[in-house]
Protein backbone atom coordinates (compact mmCIF):
# COMPACT_ATOMS: atom_id res chain seq x y z
CA UNK A 1 0.00 0.00 0.00
CA UNK A 2 1.25 3.51 -0.79
CA UNK A 3 0.91 4.39 2.91
CA UNK A 4 3.87 6.70 2.99
CA UNK A 5 2.49 8.86 0.20
CA UNK A 6 -1.31 8.97 0.17
CA UNK A 7 -1.86 8.96 3.90
CA UNK A 8 -1.72 6.91 2.73
CA UNK A 9 -16.83 -18.00 -4.95
CA UNK A 10 -18.93 -19.39 -3.67
CA UNK A 11 -19.57 -23.00 -4.93
CA UNK A 12 -17.20 -25.90 -4.39
CA UNK A 13 -16.74 -26.23 -8.14
CA UNK A 14 -15.74 -22.57 -8.36
CA UNK A 15 -13.24 -23.00 -5.55
CA UNK A 16 -11.67 -25.99 -7.26
CA UNK A 17 -11.47 -24.04 -10.51
CA UNK A 18 -9.29 -21.43 -8.87
CA UNK A 19 -6.99 -23.96 -7.24
CA UNK A 20 -8.85 -24.11 -3.89
CA UNK A 21 -9.96 -27.26 -2.12
CA UNK A 22 -13.60 -28.04 -1.41
CA UNK A 23 -13.16 -28.57 2.32
CA UNK A 24 -10.45 -28.35 4.97
CA UNK A 25 -7.39 -29.96 3.43
CA UNK A 26 -6.38 -33.43 4.58
CA UNK A 27 -3.08 -33.37 2.74
CA UNK A 28 -0.61 -30.70 1.55
CA UNK A 29 -1.71 -28.35 -1.18
CA UNK A 30 -0.15 -29.01 -4.58
CA UNK A 31 2.83 -26.80 -5.32
CA UNK A 32 2.28 -23.88 -7.68
CA UNK A 33 4.47 -23.52 -10.75
CA UNK A 34 4.81 -20.96 -13.52
CA UNK A 35 3.26 -21.89 -16.87
CA UNK A 36 5.64 -20.06 -19.21
CA UNK A 37 3.67 -20.83 -22.36
CA UNK A 38 0.46 -19.27 -21.06
CA UNK A 39 2.17 -16.73 -18.81
CA UNK A 40 0.20 -17.91 -15.83
CA UNK A 41 0.33 -20.48 -13.04
CA UNK A 42 -0.51 -24.15 -12.72
CA UNK A 43 -0.58 -26.63 -9.86
CA UNK A 44 1.79 -29.57 -9.77
CA UNK A 45 -1.06 -31.50 -11.46
CA UNK A 46 -1.01 -28.94 -14.32
CA UNK A 47 -4.36 -27.43 -13.36
CA UNK A 48 -4.61 -23.65 -13.99
CA UNK A 49 -4.22 -21.55 -10.87
CA UNK A 50 -5.40 -17.93 -10.66
CA UNK A 51 -4.10 -16.17 -7.52
CA UNK A 52 -7.30 -14.60 -6.20
CA UNK A 53 -7.26 -13.16 -2.76
CA UNK A 54 -6.30 -10.46 -0.32
CA UNK A 55 -3.52 -8.83 1.62
CA UNK A 56 -4.19 -10.11 5.13
CA UNK A 57 -4.17 -8.10 8.35
CA UNK A 58 -6.82 -7.59 11.00
CA UNK A 59 -8.66 -4.54 12.33
CA UNK A 60 -8.08 -3.84 16.00
CA UNK A 61 -4.34 -4.46 15.74
CA UNK A 62 -3.19 -0.85 15.35
CA UNK A 63 -1.69 0.99 12.44
CA UNK A 64 0.54 -0.20 10.97
CA UNK A 65 -1.19 -3.53 11.67
CA UNK A 66 0.49 -5.77 14.23
CA UNK A 67 -0.48 -9.09 12.67
CA UNK A 68 2.18 -11.16 14.46
CA UNK A 69 2.60 -9.36 17.75
CA UNK A 70 -1.20 -9.48 18.23
CA UNK A 71 -1.77 -12.80 16.48
CA UNK A 72 -4.91 -14.57 17.71
CA UNK A 73 -5.26 -18.10 16.24
CA UNK A 74 -8.99 -18.27 17.03
CA UNK A 75 -9.71 -15.05 15.16
CA UNK A 76 -7.39 -16.12 12.34
CA UNK A 77 -9.30 -19.42 12.07
CA UNK A 78 -12.54 -17.47 11.64
CA UNK A 79 -10.89 -15.24 9.07
CA UNK A 80 -9.75 -18.19 6.96
CA UNK A 81 -13.21 -19.72 7.14
CA UNK A 82 -14.61 -16.45 5.81
CA UNK A 83 -11.92 -16.27 3.14
CA UNK A 84 -12.71 -19.77 1.94
CA UNK A 85 -16.37 -18.78 1.68
CA UNK A 86 -15.41 -15.81 -0.48
CA UNK A 87 -13.42 -18.01 -2.86
CA UNK A 88 -10.02 -16.73 -1.77
CA UNK A 89 -7.10 -18.98 -2.62
CA UNK A 90 -4.10 -16.78 -1.78
CA UNK A 91 -3.23 -14.37 1.03
CA UNK A 92 -0.28 -12.02 1.08
CA UNK A 93 1.16 -11.41 4.56
CA UNK A 94 3.81 -8.98 5.75
CA UNK A 95 6.79 -10.41 7.61
CA UNK A 96 8.56 -7.92 9.87
CA UNK A 97 11.92 -7.27 11.43
CA UNK A 98 10.24 -6.92 14.82
CA UNK A 99 8.63 -10.37 14.83
CA UNK A 100 10.98 -12.43 12.68
CA UNK A 101 14.52 -11.00 12.64
CA UNK A 102 15.31 -8.87 15.66
CA UNK A 103 18.81 -10.31 15.88
CA UNK A 104 20.99 -10.60 12.77
CA UNK A 105 21.37 -14.18 11.59
CA UNK A 106 18.62 -15.56 13.89
CA UNK A 107 14.97 -16.09 13.02
CA UNK A 108 12.64 -15.44 15.95
CA UNK A 109 11.15 -18.70 17.23
CA UNK A 110 7.98 -16.96 18.41
CA UNK A 111 7.45 -15.35 15.01
CA UNK A 112 8.02 -18.70 13.29
CA UNK A 113 5.56 -20.41 15.63
CA UNK A 114 2.85 -17.92 14.70
CA UNK A 115 3.68 -18.14 11.01
CA UNK A 116 3.42 -21.96 11.29
CA UNK A 117 -0.03 -21.56 12.84
CA UNK A 118 -1.14 -19.27 10.04
CA UNK A 119 0.23 -21.63 7.39
CA UNK A 120 -1.66 -24.56 8.92
CA UNK A 121 -4.90 -22.58 9.14
CA UNK A 122 -4.56 -21.40 5.54
CA UNK A 123 -3.70 -24.83 4.18
CA UNK A 124 -6.65 -26.41 6.00
CA UNK A 125 -8.90 -24.08 3.97
CA UNK A 126 -7.13 -24.60 0.64
CA UNK A 127 -5.47 -21.17 0.75
CA UNK A 128 -1.88 -20.42 -0.24
CA UNK A 129 0.28 -17.96 1.70
CA UNK A 130 2.42 -15.32 0.02
CA UNK A 131 4.93 -13.84 2.52
CA UNK A 132 6.67 -10.51 1.91
CA UNK A 133 9.31 -8.74 3.92
CA UNK A 134 11.14 -8.21 6.16
CA UNK A 135 9.70 -4.76 6.75
CA UNK A 136 9.10 -2.13 9.41
CA UNK A 137 5.48 -2.61 10.44
CA UNK A 138 6.28 -4.07 13.87
CA UNK A 139 9.45 -2.15 14.55
CA UNK A 140 12.94 -2.08 13.09
CA UNK A 141 15.92 -2.93 15.33
CA UNK A 142 18.66 -0.33 15.39
CA UNK A 143 21.11 -2.59 13.53
CA UNK A 144 18.68 -2.90 10.58
CA UNK A 145 18.15 0.82 10.02
CA UNK A 146 19.77 2.44 7.01
CA UNK A 147 19.84 2.02 3.25
CA UNK A 148 18.96 -1.64 2.73
CA UNK A 149 19.86 -1.42 -0.95
CA UNK A 150 23.47 -0.27 -0.66
CA UNK A 151 24.67 -0.94 2.90
CA UNK A 152 26.67 -4.17 2.68
CA UNK A 153 25.86 -5.20 6.26
CA UNK A 154 22.12 -4.87 5.58
CA UNK A 155 22.42 -6.55 2.21
CA UNK A 156 24.04 -9.60 3.80
CA UNK A 157 21.50 -9.61 6.64
CA UNK A 158 18.59 -9.67 4.20
CA UNK A 159 20.21 -12.49 2.25
CA UNK A 160 20.66 -14.44 5.48
CA UNK A 161 17.01 -13.83 6.43
CA UNK A 162 15.84 -15.33 3.15
CA UNK A 163 18.30 -18.24 3.30
CA UNK A 164 17.10 -19.19 6.76
CA UNK A 165 13.40 -18.76 5.97
CA UNK A 166 13.50 -20.54 2.60
CA UNK A 167 15.53 -23.41 4.05
CA UNK A 168 13.08 -23.85 6.93
CA UNK A 169 10.07 -23.96 4.61
CA UNK A 170 11.68 -25.81 1.71
CA UNK A 171 9.07 -28.10 0.21
CA UNK A 172 6.18 -26.43 2.09
CA UNK A 173 3.84 -26.20 -0.88
CA UNK A 174 1.31 -23.97 0.91
CA UNK A 175 3.73 -21.10 0.31
CA UNK A 176 2.79 -19.63 -3.06
CA UNK A 177 5.87 -17.45 -3.55
CA UNK A 178 8.27 -15.17 -1.70
CA UNK A 179 7.89 -11.42 -2.27
CA UNK A 180 11.25 -9.80 -1.57
CA UNK A 181 9.83 -6.51 -0.28
CA UNK A 182 6.71 -4.41 -0.29
CA UNK A 183 7.04 -1.47 -2.70
CA UNK A 184 10.82 -1.05 -2.72
CA UNK A 185 12.25 2.24 -3.99
CA UNK A 186 15.87 3.26 -4.38
CA UNK A 187 16.58 6.44 -2.37
CA UNK A 188 17.32 9.53 -4.43
CA UNK A 189 20.57 10.50 -2.75
CA UNK A 190 21.54 8.37 0.21
CA UNK A 191 25.23 8.10 1.07
CA UNK A 192 25.32 4.64 -0.44
CA UNK A 193 23.56 5.65 -3.66
CA UNK A 194 25.93 8.59 -4.14
CA UNK A 195 28.92 6.27 -3.63
CA UNK A 196 27.49 3.97 -6.31
CA UNK A 197 26.98 7.05 -8.53
CA UNK A 198 30.67 7.82 -8.37
CA UNK A 199 31.56 4.22 -9.23
CA UNK A 200 29.06 4.20 -12.09
CA UNK A 201 30.39 7.43 -13.59
CA UNK A 202 34.03 6.37 -13.38
CA UNK A 203 33.17 3.05 -15.02
CA UNK A 204 31.12 4.55 -17.86
CA UNK A 205 33.06 7.74 -18.65
CA UNK A 206 36.58 7.29 -17.25
CA UNK A 207 37.16 11.09 -17.16
CA UNK A 208 35.09 14.15 -16.25
CA UNK A 209 35.68 15.51 -19.77
CA UNK A 210 33.90 12.51 -21.27
CA UNK A 211 30.97 12.92 -18.89
CA UNK A 212 30.76 16.65 -19.62
CA UNK A 213 30.62 16.02 -23.37
CA UNK A 214 27.89 13.40 -22.96
CA UNK A 215 25.84 15.69 -20.73
CA UNK A 216 26.46 18.93 -22.61
CA UNK A 217 27.74 20.74 -19.52
CA UNK A 218 31.05 22.43 -18.58
CA UNK A 219 33.67 20.08 -17.15
CA UNK A 220 34.12 22.43 -14.22
CA UNK A 221 30.51 21.81 -13.15
CA UNK A 222 31.28 18.15 -12.35
CA UNK A 223 32.79 17.19 -9.01
CA UNK A 224 34.48 14.01 -10.23
CA UNK A 225 35.45 12.69 -6.80
CA UNK A 226 32.19 13.54 -5.07
CA UNK A 227 29.51 13.83 -7.77
CA UNK A 228 26.16 15.15 -6.64
CA UNK A 229 22.76 13.81 -7.58
CA UNK A 230 21.23 15.83 -10.44
CA UNK A 231 18.17 17.95 -9.63
CA UNK A 232 15.03 15.84 -10.11
CA UNK A 233 13.11 18.76 -11.60
CA UNK A 234 14.16 17.82 -15.14
CA UNK A 235 15.45 21.35 -15.71
CA UNK A 236 19.15 20.45 -15.74
CA UNK A 237 20.98 18.16 -18.13
CA UNK A 238 18.53 15.45 -19.10
CA UNK A 239 21.39 13.23 -20.25
CA UNK A 240 22.87 13.43 -16.75
CA UNK A 241 19.46 12.80 -15.17
CA UNK A 242 18.94 9.75 -17.38
CA UNK A 243 22.33 8.38 -16.36
CA UNK A 244 21.39 8.83 -12.72
CA UNK A 245 18.10 7.01 -13.20
CA UNK A 246 20.01 4.17 -14.87
CA UNK A 247 22.39 4.07 -11.93
CA UNK A 248 19.40 3.72 -9.59
CA UNK A 249 18.06 0.89 -11.77
CA UNK A 250 21.40 -0.90 -11.53
CA UNK A 251 21.24 -0.69 -7.72
CA UNK A 252 17.74 -2.20 -7.81
CA UNK A 253 18.87 -4.97 -10.17
CA UNK A 254 21.77 -5.94 -7.91
CA UNK A 255 19.55 -6.00 -4.81
CA UNK A 256 16.91 -8.22 -6.46
CA UNK A 257 19.55 -10.57 -7.85
CA UNK A 258 21.22 -11.09 -4.49
CA UNK A 259 17.99 -11.66 -2.55
CA UNK A 260 16.54 -14.01 -5.19
CA UNK A 261 19.76 -16.03 -5.31
CA UNK A 262 19.69 -16.39 -1.52
CA UNK A 263 16.20 -17.92 -1.68
CA UNK A 264 16.96 -20.20 -4.62
CA UNK A 265 20.16 -21.37 -2.98
CA UNK A 266 18.08 -22.62 -0.05
CA UNK A 267 15.04 -23.79 -2.04
CA UNK A 268 15.55 -24.13 -5.82
CA UNK A 269 11.82 -24.74 -6.37
CA UNK A 270 10.62 -21.59 -4.59
CA UNK A 271 8.91 -18.89 -6.66
CA UNK A 272 10.32 -15.39 -6.18
CA UNK A 273 8.90 -11.97 -7.02
CA UNK A 274 8.97 -8.42 -5.69
CA UNK A 275 5.97 -6.21 -4.92
CA UNK A 276 6.48 -3.22 -7.21
CA UNK A 277 4.90 0.12 -6.44
CA UNK A 278 3.04 1.61 -9.42
CA UNK A 279 5.77 4.25 -9.67
CA UNK A 280 8.02 1.50 -10.98
CA UNK A 281 6.27 2.35 -14.28
CA UNK A 282 6.89 6.10 -14.56
CA UNK A 283 3.91 7.15 -16.67
CA UNK A 284 2.73 9.17 -13.65
CA UNK A 285 5.05 10.34 -10.88
CA UNK A 286 4.62 12.94 -8.11
CA UNK A 287 8.20 13.93 -9.03
CA UNK A 288 10.95 12.34 -11.08
CA UNK A 289 12.70 11.39 -7.84
CA UNK A 290 9.72 9.15 -6.99
CA UNK A 291 10.55 6.71 -9.79
CA UNK A 292 11.27 3.55 -7.78
CA UNK A 293 14.19 2.37 -9.90
CA UNK A 294 12.75 -1.16 -10.14
CA UNK A 295 12.19 -1.29 -13.90
CA UNK A 296 9.99 -4.26 -14.90
CA UNK A 297 12.06 -4.95 -18.03
CA UNK A 298 15.21 -5.32 -15.94
CA UNK A 299 13.58 -7.10 -12.99
CA UNK A 300 11.69 -9.70 -15.08
CA UNK A 301 14.74 -11.91 -15.85
CA UNK A 302 15.62 -12.02 -12.15
CA UNK A 303 12.26 -13.23 -10.79
CA UNK A 304 9.70 -15.91 -11.64
CA UNK A 305 6.83 -13.47 -12.16
CA UNK A 306 6.14 -9.77 -11.79
CA UNK A 307 3.93 -8.11 -9.23
CA UNK A 308 2.57 -4.59 -9.47
CA UNK A 309 0.46 -2.53 -7.06
CA UNK A 310 -2.06 0.06 -8.21
CA UNK A 311 -4.32 2.71 -6.71
CA UNK A 312 -6.35 5.27 -8.74
CA UNK A 313 -4.35 8.49 -8.41
CA UNK A 314 -4.48 9.93 -11.92
CA UNK A 315 -5.75 13.48 -11.57
CA UNK A 316 -5.45 13.28 -7.79
CA UNK A 317 -7.37 11.25 -5.22
CA UNK A 318 -10.12 9.42 -7.12
CA UNK A 319 -13.62 10.21 -5.85
CA UNK A 320 -15.76 8.20 -8.27
CA UNK A 321 -16.51 10.78 -10.95
CA UNK A 322 -17.05 9.31 -14.43
CA UNK A 323 -14.16 11.14 -16.10
CA UNK A 324 -11.83 10.09 -13.29
CA UNK A 325 -12.94 6.48 -13.65
CA UNK A 326 -11.97 6.27 -17.32
CA UNK A 327 -8.74 8.21 -16.74
CA UNK A 328 -7.71 5.88 -13.94
CA UNK A 329 -8.69 2.72 -15.82
CA UNK A 330 -6.52 3.86 -18.72
CA UNK A 331 -3.69 4.61 -16.31
CA UNK A 332 -4.12 1.18 -14.70
CA UNK A 333 -4.05 -0.60 -18.05
CA UNK A 334 -0.94 1.30 -19.14
CA UNK A 335 0.92 0.28 -15.97
CA UNK A 336 -0.07 -3.40 -16.10
CA UNK A 337 0.51 -3.57 -19.88
CA UNK A 338 4.04 -2.31 -19.38
CA UNK A 339 4.68 -5.09 -16.85
CA UNK A 340 3.15 -7.69 -19.18
CA UNK A 341 5.57 -7.05 -22.07
CA UNK A 342 8.27 -9.37 -20.76
CA UNK A 343 6.93 -12.94 -21.10
CA UNK A 344 6.39 -13.41 -17.36
CA UNK A 345 3.09 -13.77 -15.45
CA UNK A 346 1.85 -10.57 -13.80
CA UNK A 347 -0.09 -10.42 -10.53
CA UNK A 348 -1.79 -7.22 -9.38
CA UNK A 349 -0.77 -7.88 -5.79
CA UNK A 350 -2.41 -4.79 -4.29
CA UNK A 351 -5.41 -2.95 -5.66
CA UNK A 352 -8.73 -1.59 -4.49
CA UNK A 353 -10.39 1.61 -3.32
CA UNK A 354 -12.76 2.78 -0.64
CA UNK A 355 -16.49 2.32 -0.21
CA UNK A 356 -19.21 2.05 2.39
CA UNK A 357 -18.82 5.31 4.28
CA UNK A 358 -16.82 8.46 4.91
CA UNK A 359 -13.04 8.45 5.23
CA UNK A 360 -11.58 10.45 8.10
CA UNK A 361 -8.20 11.01 6.43
CA UNK A 362 -7.24 14.40 4.93
CA UNK A 363 -9.55 16.19 7.38
CA UNK A 364 -12.51 14.22 6.01
CA UNK A 365 -12.55 16.17 2.74
CA UNK A 366 -13.10 13.18 0.42
CA UNK A 367 -16.70 12.56 -0.52
CA UNK A 368 -18.40 9.53 1.03
CA UNK A 369 -18.55 6.50 -1.25
CA UNK A 370 -21.10 3.72 -1.33
CA UNK A 371 -20.27 0.04 -1.31
CA UNK A 372 -21.55 -0.03 -4.88
CA UNK A 373 -19.04 2.67 -5.89
CA UNK A 374 -16.23 0.51 -4.56
CA UNK A 375 -17.58 -2.66 -6.18
CA UNK A 376 -17.90 -1.00 -9.57
CA UNK A 377 -14.36 0.38 -9.58
CA UNK A 378 -12.74 -2.82 -8.34
CA UNK A 379 -14.69 -5.03 -10.76
CA UNK A 380 -13.66 -2.84 -13.67
CA UNK A 381 -10.05 -2.84 -12.50
CA UNK A 382 -10.03 -6.65 -12.75
CA UNK A 383 -11.85 -6.69 -16.10
CA UNK A 384 -9.57 -4.10 -17.71
CA UNK A 385 -6.42 -5.98 -16.70
CA UNK A 386 -7.61 -9.58 -17.23
CA UNK A 387 -5.21 -11.32 -19.61
CA UNK A 388 -2.50 -8.77 -19.03
CA UNK A 389 -2.55 -9.92 -15.41
CA UNK A 390 -3.32 -13.43 -14.21
CA UNK A 391 -3.96 -12.78 -10.51
CA UNK A 392 -5.35 -10.14 -8.17
CA UNK A 393 -5.04 -9.53 -4.41
CA UNK A 394 -7.38 -6.97 -2.88
CA UNK A 395 -5.97 -4.52 -0.36
CA UNK A 396 -7.41 -5.94 2.85
CA UNK A 397 -9.94 -8.56 3.90
CA UNK A 398 -11.61 -6.19 6.37
CA UNK A 399 -12.11 -2.47 6.56
CA UNK A 400 -9.55 -1.07 9.02
CA UNK A 401 -10.85 2.02 10.89
CA UNK A 402 -7.49 2.60 12.60
CA UNK A 403 -5.73 3.15 9.27
CA UNK A 404 -4.44 6.52 8.19
CA UNK A 405 -5.27 6.07 4.50
CA UNK A 406 -8.00 4.54 2.34
CA UNK A 407 -7.46 1.18 4.06
CA UNK A 408 -10.19 2.41 6.40
CA UNK A 409 -12.77 1.26 3.82
CA UNK A 410 -11.06 -1.00 1.25
CA UNK A 411 -12.10 -4.40 2.63
CA UNK A 412 -14.26 -7.13 1.17
CA UNK A 413 -15.85 -7.22 4.62
CA UNK A 414 -16.76 -4.42 6.96
CA UNK A 415 -15.14 -4.24 10.37
CA UNK A 416 -17.92 -6.44 11.83
CA UNK A 417 -17.27 -9.15 9.25
CA UNK A 418 -20.33 -8.48 7.09
CA UNK A 419 -19.79 -8.98 3.36
CA UNK A 420 -19.77 -5.70 1.44
CA UNK A 421 -20.97 -5.21 -2.15
CA UNK A 422 -17.38 -5.58 -3.35
CA UNK A 423 -17.08 -8.83 -1.39
CA UNK A 424 -20.12 -10.21 -3.21
CA UNK A 425 -18.81 -9.02 -6.58
CA UNK A 426 -15.40 -10.46 -5.75
CA UNK A 427 -16.99 -13.80 -4.94
CA UNK A 428 -18.83 -13.81 -8.28
CA UNK A 429 -15.80 -12.68 -10.28
CA UNK A 430 -13.78 -15.54 -8.87
CA UNK A 431 -15.98 -18.05 -10.69
CA UNK A 432 -15.37 -16.44 -14.09
CA UNK A 433 -12.45 -18.53 -15.36
CA UNK A 434 -13.81 -21.87 -14.09
CA UNK A 435 -10.47 -23.61 -13.90
CA UNK A 436 -9.58 -22.82 -17.50
CA UNK A 437 -7.07 -20.05 -16.82
CA UNK A 438 -7.29 -16.55 -18.26
CA UNK A 439 -7.17 -16.07 -22.04
CA UNK A 440 -4.76 -13.46 -23.43
CA UNK A 441 -6.18 -9.98 -24.02
CA UNK A 442 -7.19 -8.84 -27.50
CA UNK A 443 -4.59 -7.00 -29.55
CA UNK A 444 -5.21 -3.30 -28.97
CA UNK A 445 -3.47 -0.32 -30.48
CA UNK A 446 -1.77 1.71 -27.78
CA UNK A 447 0.96 4.37 -27.97
CA UNK A 448 4.52 2.98 -27.68
CA UNK A 449 6.42 3.48 -24.40
CA UNK A 450 9.33 5.92 -24.15
CA UNK A 451 11.12 5.23 -20.89
CA UNK A 452 14.01 7.61 -21.47
CA UNK A 453 11.57 10.49 -21.85
CA UNK A 454 9.40 9.45 -18.90
CA UNK A 455 12.40 9.33 -16.58
CA UNK A 456 13.64 12.79 -17.44
CA UNK A 457 10.68 14.89 -18.60
CA UNK A 458 7.36 15.14 -16.73
CA UNK A 459 5.73 16.61 -19.84
CA UNK A 460 6.59 13.49 -21.87
CA UNK A 461 4.79 11.26 -19.37
CA UNK A 462 1.78 13.59 -19.33
CA UNK A 463 1.60 13.57 -23.12
CA UNK A 464 1.82 9.77 -23.15
CA UNK A 465 -1.08 9.49 -20.67
CA UNK A 466 -3.18 11.81 -22.81
CA UNK A 467 -2.45 9.78 -25.94
CA UNK A 468 -3.14 6.55 -24.10
CA UNK A 469 -6.47 7.87 -22.84
CA UNK A 470 -7.49 8.76 -26.40
CA UNK A 471 -6.77 5.20 -27.51
CA UNK A 472 -8.57 3.64 -24.54
CA UNK A 473 -12.13 2.38 -24.92
CA UNK A 474 -13.10 0.36 -21.84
Amino acid sequence: MIIRTIGWWASAAALAGLGCLKAPALEPLPAIRVDSQKRGFVTAERKPFVPWGVNYFRPGTGWAPQLWKKFDPDLARLDFERMQGLGINCVRVFLTWGSFFEQPGVLSQEGLRRFDQLLDLAESRGIYVHPTGPDHWEGTPAWARGDRFTDETLLRAQEEFWRLLAARYRGRSAIFAYDLLNEPAIPWESTGVLARWKEWLHRHYQTPEQAARAWGVPTASIDWEKPAAPPPSGKGSRACLLDYQRLRESVADAWVRRQAEAIRGADPDALVTVGLIQWSVPVLLPGLQHYAGFRPERIAPLVDFLEIHFYPLAGGFYEYDSAGEVRNLAYLESVVRECARFAKPVVVAEFGWYGGGQLTIDQGRHRPATEEDQARWCRRAVEVTAGLACGWLNWGLYDHPEARDVTQLTGLLDVAGQTKAWGRAFQELGTRWNGEGIPPPPALKRPPPDWDAWLTNPEAARSYRDNYLRSFHP
